[in-house]
């Protein structure tokens, strides 16, 4: 088969790439992501000369589209757990909506090439996953809380773990290897889819505008028609990520 990951050099995608890439029979193929990325994908397969055939199931060049939406596209939620039928609460003109707005418009595009030209799609909004390849300066929790505590700030600085106020914030957790089966299942499924140290000082700091104050997927569709939920638990993911940034960053395991 061959497979186009945009976005593949990414830390989702990367893991994504290594687990098709075990199939010797695929043909993986890596290429940017993003809002545009996602629009000129569109427009080159629409105008592929071959496209007819393609539609006809007579000549395959890529069976299908997977876009890797994100929670964000519900905005500050009203409703917790957030099902896929809820459709947001959303400041278009905040300084997150560039990346909000992005996913939103690339999920409107998709589902009109979808309606209009039966490309084949498949759509997941993705929550907080971490693991091992994520960017150390992410600026999500999970990093942030590693490298200040286990690896920099605390163990050599001395600087305090920080939360954003209100520090009563939620988010849901999905380590990466799980969220590359769960992706790796949509793909292969019928539905589209939109599937510490006890002494160190804690500091308060200022929140970004617009964070939503709660995260929770609902998580049903997943189980009902692809038959995934996550396996790995946070205090057993926490730790293989942890030994992945003290690698890259060449700090010594402390006892």
């Amino acid at each position: 088969m061959r497979i186009l990951v945009t976005g593949g050099a990414g830390f989702i995608g990367s893991h994504l790439v290594d687990k098709l890439m075990e199939n010797e029979k695929n043909e993986v193929i890596v290429a940017d992501n993003y809002f545009t990325g996602s629009k000129d994908n569109l427009k080159k397969w629409i105008g592929h000369p071959r496209f007819e055939l393609i539609r006809h199931g007579m000549f395959l060049i890529f069976s299908l589209i997977l876009l890797t939406s994100t929670s964000e596209v519900y905005g500050d939620p009203l409703i917790h757990p957030q099902p896929e039928t809820y459709w947001g609460n959303v400041n278009p003109i905040g300084v997150r909506s560039c990346y909000d707005e992005g996913k939103r418009v690339a999920e409107t595009l998709m589902f009109d090439y979808h309606r209009q030209h039966g490309i084949q799609i498949r759509i997941a909004r993705i929550f907080n996953t971490y693991g091992p390849r994520m960017n150390i300066d992410d600026g999500r929790v999970v990093s942030n809380f590693i490298a200040q505590l286990k690896l920099l700030f605390a163990l050599y600085r001395g600087e305090p773990l920080t939360v954003q106020k209100p520090g009563t914030q939620t988010r849901s957790f999905c380590y990466v290897s799980d969220m590359v089966d769960g992706l790796i299942r949509l793909m292969e499924g019928e539905n589209t889819g939109p599937l510490i140290n006890p002494e160190i000082e804690i500091k308060m700091v200022e929140n970004t505008p617009d964070d939503p104050r709660q995260r929770k997927p609902d998580i049903s569709k997943a189980k009902e028609l692809l038959g995934w939920e996550p396996k790995v638990k946070l205090r057993d993911g926490l730790p293989l990520m942890e030994e992945d940034f003290r690698s890259r960053l060449g700090v010594p395991k402390r006892n």
